[in-house]
């Protein structure tokens, strides 16, 4: 908490920051301001919620120092980084940013929000190092009043999930992230502005793309379909190549690249993955400032697959969609919190001393590590008074929310229908 104290500058803030920090990475089994503030041996919540509604501190400052410390720790020339998105499952429709829409985290169309993330992946680790919330356009940015509600600035418009994207690697760019590649799905990939703006800061990728993008072959003379350039490839193109370890051993997967160079000094491919057992096939575009091997576009078009598993420790392990917010301020101060715990998660596996001498022994993982702090560091004993106060707390907040809701329901049955 010292990399980010500074940012705090009343004591109340800073203190409740470090207890909330260490409430998401304790076991407590949901991450909410209640239950944070109960391990916290607070009285009630307020505390907790001041902190991410009202207090004076800044969240993208705490971002950056999260972010800075992570590059102390990780940073390498050639580390990726990864973008995609994830959905927050909601329920009702004051929350900012939320609406019926498709969300991997379903698979299907859901009532949730969704956040861009930027991750960092590198030999040493990966962390995710920055946030963005998306705000639909019609059901969000073209509503003043309902942006206005949820506290959005009135310099935020409406931005596409690529556009997303771009701010955070610029911005990662720009802060002197070392970095020498770019990876995403196909809703990165479809994005021309992307790939102009790496190109510019000579920045490499492998950005994934859809069976029915064009490219150029033959020297540029001729353009085709991506899936129907697949069919021409014969046997003896594919290439086999672990494109990583995954939780069932390698990903090994069967490669082919072909050069879609228009000039004689580019370094531009179309490289396509296909699945050795139902033969399903991907692409990606790939750009390099310099020549490269097979083996380094595969491997970084495998980096893609890390954020998503972040995603899911971040969830699993530090509650990152566990809070009760619905205002923006709200939200990018949870997300940033969260994104401390899992920080500090990720550095301790990173620097821990793992044994050489133990071939059976797997390295620390992030969840065993915040087994390990429970247990030697974060434990606390708490009164059972202090237990049996909460209860009454919480039941007595639920009767009143029970009454009010039965009373909206009452009124709203008792008004005049109109036929």
């Amino acid at each position: 908490m010292t990399r980010v104290a500074g940012r705090f500058v009343r004591a109340e803030p800073r203190r409740t920051a470090g207890q909330f920090v260490e409430g998401l990475l304790s076991g407590v089994e949901r991450k909410t301001c209640w239950s944070l503030a109960e391990r916290a041996g607070h009285g009630d919540p307020q505390a907790m919620q001041r902190l991410l509604r009202t207090a004076v501190w800044d969240a993208d400052a705490v971002r950056d120092d999260v972010r800075d410390w992570l590059i102390e720790q990780l940073g390498h020339p050639d580390a990726v980084l990864v973008t995609d998105e994830t959905g927050f499952l909601k329920k009702g429709v004051c929350s900012v940013g939320v609406q019926r829409q498709y969300t991997g985290t379903a698979g299907r169309v859901e009532n949730s929000q969704v956040g861009v993330f930027l991750a960092y992946v590198s030999a040493a680790g990966r962390a995710m190092i920055d946030r963005r919330l998306y705000l639909p356009e019609a059901t969000w940015c073209d509503q003043p009043d309902r942006l206005t509600d949820a506290g959005v600035p009135d310099d935020v418009g409406f931005a596409t999930k690529p556009a997303l994207a771009r701010q955070m690697i610029a911005a990662a760019l720009d802060a002197g992230v070392p970095a020498g590649w770019v990876t995403g799905d196909e809703v990165y990939g479809a994005d021309p502005g992307l790939r102009a703006d790496l190109e510019d800061r000579e920045i490499g990728y492998v950005l994934a793309v859809g069976c029915d993008r064009r490219v150029h072959v033959n020297d540029g003379r001729t353009l085709i379909r991506v899936d129907d350039l697949a069919d021409r490839i014969p046997t003896t193109g594919w290439q086999p190549h672990s494109c990583g370890p995954g939780a069932k051993g390698p990903r090994d997967y069967l490669w082919a690249w072909i050069t879609t160079a228009t000039r004689p000094d580019e370094h531009r491919w179309l490289l396509i993955r296909r699945n050795r057992t139902t033969g399903e096939l991907a692409f990606y575009l790939c750009w390099s400032p310099r020549p490269v091997p097979l083996h380094t576009l595969v491997t970084v078009a495998g980096s893609r697959w890390s954020i998503e598993e972040l995603f899911q420790t971040g969830k699993g392990q530090v509650g990152l969609d566990h809070y009760q917010v619905r205002g923006w301020t709200g939200w990018h101060r949870f997300i940033t919190l969260a994104m401390l715990a899992l920080a500090v998660l990720t550095i301790l596996a990173a620097t821990a001393q793992q044994p050489d001498t133990e071939p059976d022994l797997i390295a620390l993982t992030v969840a065993e590590i915040r087994r390990l702090l429970n247990a030697f560091v974060l434990a606390t004993s708490l009164p059972p008074e202090h237990t049996l106060l909460w209860s009454i707390w919480r039941r007595t907040s639920q009767a009143r929310a029970r009454r009010s809701h039965y009373q909206r329901r009452l009124a709203h049955d008792a008004s005049p229908k109109i036929k």
